[in-house]
């Protein structure tokens, strides 16, 4: 029998493979990905796996589709809900860029600590909204649906083995082989014939929305290896001759503990595909979609550490449109060292990061009475913080990279009100429930501190 994780391990493994021979530019990311890794951890042993084993880093994945319809979505569901992955976080990209970004997205991945240590694969899943009238009229949006109705992304053999290994958490190995060939394949780039005028007419709203609702499948849109130093792996493949967006998204590199998720990526590459003219005759063109991306993980952030964050985005905004010289990074380095506590143990006492917490072997055995909060624990050496990896996503910085790698804005009718999207309708539209990932990290967090209440008989876990 093949237990979920290992089809998840399997599942993301193939993928990679697939991608690496559909976008050969990919491969040459993981390759100086690896490189970067050794390096990093040749020069700071174990530090460089203060966030996680460097196997599970070297394993690491994330990957990104699109869809058109909540049926598909349901479907996409289904999948991942075999290989032990669970929809986490309700991301709005339509509000989160200045390009037209017409999808709202979740993130389908592991939510037990075992399992992410396991193999920590996560897929950026994000829905198109063609209810949204700021992108789509009433014909343009009806031409949409009535298109999407008529295609069949997934197999009803696919979906009946994934229904089998979620109920039971495994298949037998002939079942299991058969999930990952047919899950696979369904995420390959389709070699049908595109219909050129109908793409068009979806591209002049938004390259996103043609390459969701322009063709009769879908296809893994960017795979995303973790690095150890992003800025490291930009400087090598930019010398490698790969052209890579603008900017590193997300936080800035300064001197304090790596926070949330960094993120860059090549830009999308122009790759062959068979089109349908309005003749009827089929013609060799390019469409420019997918990319590589690259990943860097830092600490996850509390609520209260996420709305600093997103509120020091907001100062960085206001000073770099003051002063549009300026260098936005070193803007950024500037706010953050004022703002962010710049040591893993401040941003615990301070509650602005997540923690698991672990009685120090070496902790005073003197017997006095380990005192009752959780800095003195701290700094009187009773307990140890183990930060928690940031498993997730940042709204902006995902629409900036699909920003990044779009030929142009698309368009959008700012007249028009915006389709109300949030957390439930996605949950309505999935069928389960989108997890809060605040909730997963402050739940893992208070184990740990309940744990420690018992081990150092104290009458409350330590706050």
């Amino acid at each position: 029998m093949i237990s979920q994780w290992q089809l998840r391990a399997a599942f993301a493994q193939r993928l990679s493979d697939m991608y690496g021979r559909e976008v050969p530019a990919y491969t040459t990311l993981v390759e100086v990905s690896r490189e970067v890794n050794e390096d990093v951890l040749r020069a700071q042993g174990a530090d460089a796996e203060r966030l996680g084993s460097i196997s599970r880093v070297t394993a690491e994945r994330h990957g990104a589709i699109r869809v058109g319809t909540p049926e598909e979505l349901r479907q996409v569901a289904r999948i991942f809900g075999a290989l032990g992955m669970h929809p986490v976080g309700f991301y709005d990209l339509r509000e989160a860029a200045a390009s037209a970004v017409p999808v709202v997205s979740t993130a389908f991945r592991p939510v037990d600590g075992e399992e992410l240590a396991r193999n920590p694969f996560r897929v950026f899943t994000s829905l198109l909204t063609p209810a949204d009238p700021r992108f789509f009229d009433p014909d343009l949006r009806a031409r949409l649906e009535n298109f999407l109705a008529g295609r069949q992304l997934f197999p009803p053999e696919l979906l009946a083995l994934a229904d089998r290994a979620e109920a039971a958490g495994e298949l037998p190995d002939a079942d299991a082989e058969r999930f990952l060939q047919l899950a696979v394949q369904a995420f390959e780039l389709s070699p049908e014939p595109v219909d050129q005028a109908w793409y068009a007419t979806l591209e002049r709203v938004s390259a996103v929305a043609a390459d969701i609702g322009g063709v009769r499948s879908t296809h893994i849109n960017h795979l995303t290896p973790r690095v150890l130093d992003i800025d490291e792996l930009y400087r090598r493949m930019t010398e490698r001759g790969i052209e890579m967006i603008d900017t590193i998204q997300g936080p800035p590199r300064w001197n304090g503990p790596d926070v949330l998720l960094r993120q860059t990526s090549f830009r999308a590459l122009a790759e062959p595909r068979a089109l349908r003219t309005p003749d009827g005759n089929v013609i060799s063109g390019a469409l420019r979609v997918r990319f590589g991306e690259v990943e860097a993980r830092g600490i996850a952030l509390s609520r209260e550490g996420r709305t600093r964050y997103d509120r020091l985005l907001a100062r960085v905004d206001d000073q770099a449109a003051r002063l549009p010289h300026a260098d936005r990074a070193e803007l950024a380095r500037a706010l953050w060292a004022e703002e962010l506590p710049d040591s893993e143990q401040a941003l615990a006492v301070r509650g602005l990061a997540h923690f698991t917490y672990h009685v120090a072997p070496d902790r005073p055995q003197d017997a006095s009475r380990p005192p009752a909060g959780l800095h003195d624990l701290l700094e009187q050496g009773w307990i140890r913080a183990e930060p928690l990896v940031y498993e997730d996503f940042l709204p902006r910085s995902a629409a900036g990279i699909f920003q990044s790698n779009l030929s142009d804005e698309g368009s959008r009718n700012h007249d028009q009100q915006g389709a109300a999207y949030d957390s439930a309708w996605l949950s309505d539209a999935l069928g389960r429930d989108v997890l809060d990932p605040f909730d997963l990290y402050e739940e893992q967090q208070n184990r740990s501190l309940a744990q420690v209440a018992r081990e150092l008989g104290l009458d409350a876990a330590p706050g």
